[in-house]
């Protein structure tokens, strides 16, 4: 299996001016804990996540570093700590080298990746352009779904496709936080919504999806 047979598209993004209070509004109202970062271009410039949000001045959660530390630290360490606390944009506290993958690069490459680089999430990217994303999440999923065979046939890849962009067609579909993977025709779908409505759309979708022989449907509807 390859990055594309399991990744999350389209990926919500924010721009490195967004405020640092609306890109934690975003990640409450998806249930999401990290979110790239892209330029005018729509090109990957950083990512933002949870931990960057751990020690801010506002909650009186700002990093405080015993004396001895302090020192080792030194006038640059103790400014990126003001920063991490203080700053209002995306762009003074996101991470700007970020670890990517190609969408056919094969899923034991990617959880080598966040292994390696401890990490939770690979952006993945093509001729420069965000197209998806694969979080751990994701590999769970494809562990779950999986089938005896390891490739995915051309033919689950254009299920998958089209269903994908059949339902980003769709103004009542939870496009960002939906996600399947498909193998030997069984659509397993995963993702979140807000009604028993909408996640029963979403599986008579995948149901007349022309070479689905099955529907797994594990999402699940928000508690409001």
């Amino acid at each position: 299996m390859k990055a594309r047979d399991v990744m999350t598209a389209p990926v919500i993004t924010v721009k490195a001016t967004a405020g640092i209070k609306d890109v934690a509004r975003v990640f409450l109202e998806r249930g999401i804990s990290a979110v790239p970062v892209v330029d005018d271009r729509d090109q990957l410039v950083g990512i933002v996540s949870e931990g960057d949000f751990l020690h801010r001045a506002e909650i009186g959660t700002q990093r405080q570093r015993p004396w001895w530390l302090a020192l080792m630290a030194g006038d640059q360490g103790l400014a990126a700590d003001y920063i991490k606390a203080h700053a209002k944009c995306v762009a003074d506290i996101m991470t700007r080298t970020v670890i990517t993958a190609a969408p056919e690069t094969p899923l034991h490459e990617i959880a080598a990746m966040l292994e390696q680089h401890g990490i939770k999430r690979v952006p993945i990217v093509h001729d420069g352009h965000l197209v998806g994303i694969v979080s751990r999440a994701n590999l769970v999923q494809a562990i779950a779904s999986s089938g005896s065979k390891l490739d995915i046939p051309a033919s689950d890849t254009a299920i998958r496709e089209r269903l994908l962009t059949h339902l980003n067609s769709q103004g009542w579909a939870p496009r960002i936080l939906l996600n399947a993977t498909v193998n030997d025709g069984v659509v397993d779908l995963w993702g979140i919504t807000d009604s028993n409505t909408e996640r029963k759309a979403i599986r008579v979708a995948a149901e007349a999806m022309p070479g689905v022989r099955a529907v797994n449907d594990h999402i699940t509807v928000r508690r409001v």
